[in-house]
């Protein structure tokens, strides 16, 4: 991915109705406008999707889930309307752990939403306002935010899923693969039992750093804090593949056709495999590594997301 240079924006927030503004750096590198004139020119008969707002969708937007000094952390939420209590799937965009926003997700939350869940898109800290492990811990502490108020968003605190687009798909493997990790977890004093997840959809997110099939340089070193020889031991931390074992939940894997965007998927399922741990893989064939963001690939994604979340919630489930 192409770097742009880091612009500085300020950002007005609202807490019981006093502004104040906070400077925090943002890179603008990547918006769904910029991948798709990247994919256009391979593939000239996609669009951007934007399906209709589902009408039995609440949304709640720029709900404040962390505070670290006066910056304030968000999510937007997209819940059925109904009596119901649903199963919570916290989603998480792309980026290169750099760039992107909670919006590029927004349909994705729509859209399964509308299917019995209870969506909740996430902003994290990316790596020019802070380097790894921040944003994984932010989006620790957003899952404890949601079960910690089940009851005002109607969910099933029990069954919740972590799904995450590119870099976000791999944050959302290593959550979910450090499950009742107690080492991970006590570097921020979370409680590991009340950010576990019961299932992680990785789109097309890299589950190993360092290995083989990984193509991860610069903007990877960016968010670790410096290349592999220089923080070895961060590249091997964050990699779920390091991770993976008999508490990872259910894993969908939804992935393009580019090797480099799924480097050690099938290690990690070789794992998964000898603890019988449920997981499926779906290969968007002839598509960009973005497919989720464009139709007609967008409709796709949906349907494979909601039939293994059917399958890991609702299917013969009390």
């Amino acid at each position: 991915m192409k770097i742009n240079k880091v612009i500085y924006i300020v950002f007005i927030l609202c807490s019981n109705h006093i502004f104040s503004q906070i400077w925090f750096p943002i890179d603008t590198s990547y918006t769904v406008k910029s991948a798709f004139i990247k994919s256009v020119k391979k593939y000239p008969t996609i669009n951007i999707a934007q399906p209709n707002k589902p009408e039995n969708v609440i949304e709640s937007q720029n709900i404040i889930y962390k505070e670290i000094g006066d910056r304030k952390l968000h999510f937007d939420a997209y819940i059925q309307n109904s009596n119901n209590i649903k199963p919570a799937i916290v989603i998480l965009h792309g980026g290169g752990w750099i760039s992107g926003n909670k919006s590029h997700v927004k349909y994705l939350a729509q859209q399964i939403a509308s299917k019995g869940y209870a969506c909740f898109a996430i902003e994290y800290r990316l790596s020019p306002e802070a380097k790894y492990p921040a944003g994984i811990y932010d989006i620790k502490k957003a899952i404890q935010f949601v079960k910690e108020n089940g009851d005002k968003f109607n969910v099933d605190t029990a069954k919740v899923a972590i799904l995450g687009c590119s870099s976000g798909g791999q944050m959302a493997a290593l959550i979910g693969a450090t499950n009742n990790n107690d080492d991970f977890e006590e570097l921020q004093g979370i409680n590991n039992q009340s950010t576990t997840v019961q299932a992680i959809i990785d789109i097309d997110g890299i589950l190993a750093f360092k290995h083989p099939q990984s193509k991860e340089e610069r903007v990877a070193g960016l968010w670790l804090g410096g290349n592999y020889v220089e923080e070895p031991e961060n590249w091997k931390m964050a990699s779920a593949l390091t991770h993976v074992g008999e508490d990872t939940p259910p894993i969908l894997f939804i992935n393009s056709q580019f090797e480099r965007f799924h480097a050690g998927r099938d290690d990690m399922i070789k794992i998964l495999d000898q603890y019988g741990i449920y997981n499926q893989v779906k290969t968007i064939e002839n598509s960009p590594h973005t497919f989720w963001l464009f139709h007609p690939w967008f409709n796709e994604t949906v349907k494979y997301s909601i039939q293994f979340l059917d399958k890991t919630f609702k299917e013969n489930k009390n």
